[in-house]
């Protein structure tokens, strides 16, 4: 029991706190928006409009705020001045391998290095491909998951890096594209593997790939070139498991790119399902026919084949696989010009890693030399790129609420295309990762 003393106290002491004013809460002051405010010479905007002359776009923080031709300036500004310069959305490759970059010899590669090894070189890879003004990549397939880390490292601002969606492992057939043969059979090699067979296992397998970070899903329809089958086309899984792959993938959300250069292959993974035919080698009319009328997006990657051309002898690569990319070179070039003709679905590919990155934007030539108006290059490497990567509210344009990621080239791409494999200045998220030297 208290004593009248104590209890007097206590009654002093709360009177004292319940009468101290009360602490006023701190507000704190969010800091204003950074501004920056480009003056264009030409704006090109990914919608495929016209040009617009001196065209001002106006930016807050990494997202694009207003366009036009008579925008006011707010006072404190940034402002950028690319008069003399053609401006662009940045520009968007659907079918990279950032975490590699063939040459030396192939079958040492293939025993003495690791996704470890892929890991050391990625950073630098990413990096060419954002200074050759690509600031969004489909990566589509790689080892170890080092693609995921990479992406992640991007995203966290501790490397510099295209925008990624990455496709983790390939997915295969038993002794098929992605399924490493030519090995002694007591040579085992352990790492991550996409191989599986039948519609249950490779279920799961999306299951797993999409655990460790799969944002796209990469599936090996045929045969292909830079592998040891002896056919360069012929289909690897059968209608019914390429249903499986489509199915479980979209169930999960994720879109579905098919590997595929036989027509066969083609046709099987445009009737399962798949988002996109990646090469496309050897496309035929029944093939052109049945991706329009399931709306499957072509990405061709030509340049990969040019560049095999000239210097596939150069990279340590065995002679079955040359021979196979002469096989098809010539063919994937028709295809394209067929396709393109017949108006099918495109978005822009180069397969960089094969050759080395950045120089993607040769691409652009060879997709006019296809029957491509420059401006229909332009918008497959912009708009209809985002499209299919599902980022058209991201990426892709020059709009307001998109992300701030825009190129400037001297000249005038839509007189000479080539102008885009010459990126002077790019800006990713706001920021500006390449600008020329000050004279």
């Amino acid at each position: 029991m208290r004593s009248p003393a104590s209890y007097l106290a206590f009654v002093s002491l709360l009177s004292y706190a319940t009468a101290r004013p009360q602490a006023i809460p701190v507000v704190q002051e969010v800091p204003a928006a950074k501004v920056v405010a480009l003056k264009c010479g030409r704006l090109i905007d990914g919608d495929g409009g016209a040009p617009v002359a001196n065209a001002i776009v106006l930016l807050e923080d990494d997202h694009i705020k207003t366009i036009g031709t008579n925008v006011a300036i707010p006072d404190g500004a940034e402002v950028v001045d690319l008069s003399a310069m053609t401006v662009l959305p940045g520009l968007i490759d659907c079918h990279t391998h950032l975490t590699m970059q063939m040459g030396g010899n192939y079958w040492k590669q293939l025993a003495t290095t690791s996704a470890v090894d892929h890991a050391v070189l990625a950073p630098k890879y990413a990096k060419a491909t954002l200074d050759a003004g690509f600031t969004t990549v489909r990566d589509v397939g790689c080892g170890g998951w080092v693609d995921v880390a990479l992406k992640r490292a991007i995203d966290a601002g501790e490397i510099p890096g295209p925008r990624m969606v990455c496709a983790t492992l390939g997915v295969g057939a038993t002794g098929g594209h992605f399924d490493e043969s030519g090995l002694s059979p007591y040579l085992e090699i352990h790492e991550p593997s996409g191989i599986a067979d039948g519609p249950d296992a490779l279920r799961h397998l999306i299951r797993d790939e999409i655990k460790h970070g799969a944002g796209v899903i990469k599936m090996a329809a045929t045969a292909g070139v830079l592998s040891n089958e002896d056919s360069v086309g012929a289909p690897q899984f059968t209608l019914e498991e390429m249903k499986a792959i489509v199915d479980e993938s979209h169930m999960w959300g994720r879109k579905v790119a098919a590997h595929a250069h036989g027509a066969e292959g083609i046709r099987r993974a445009a009737e399962a399902g798949v988002d996109s035919i990646e090469h496309g080698s050897l496309l035929d009319d029944a093939g052109i026919a049945l991706m329009k009328q399931k709306g499957t997006t072509f990405v061709p990657t030509l340049e990969v084949g040019a560049y095999l051309l000239e210097h596939a002898a150069k990279m340590g690569i065995p002679q079955n696989q040359i021979d196979k990319s002469k096989q098809i070179a010539l063919q994937s070039r028709d295809a394209v010009k067929r396709a393109v003709a017949a108006g099918v679905k495109m978005a822009f590919g180069t397969d960089a890693g094969v050759f080395p990155h950045g120089l993607n934007a040769r691409e652009f030539a060879l997709l006019v030399g296809c029957g491509m108006t420059p401006m229909q290059a332009i918008q497959d490497a912009t708009k209809s790129a985002a499209t299919l990567i599902g980022w058209s509210d991201r990426v892709g344009r020059v709009a307001p609420g998109l992300y701030a990621d825009l190129i400037a080239v001297e000249g005038d791409p839509l007189a000479d295309v080539t102008a885009l494999e010459h990126v002077a200045w790019v800006m990713k998220g706001g920021v500006v990762v390449k600008a020329p030297a000050k004279k």
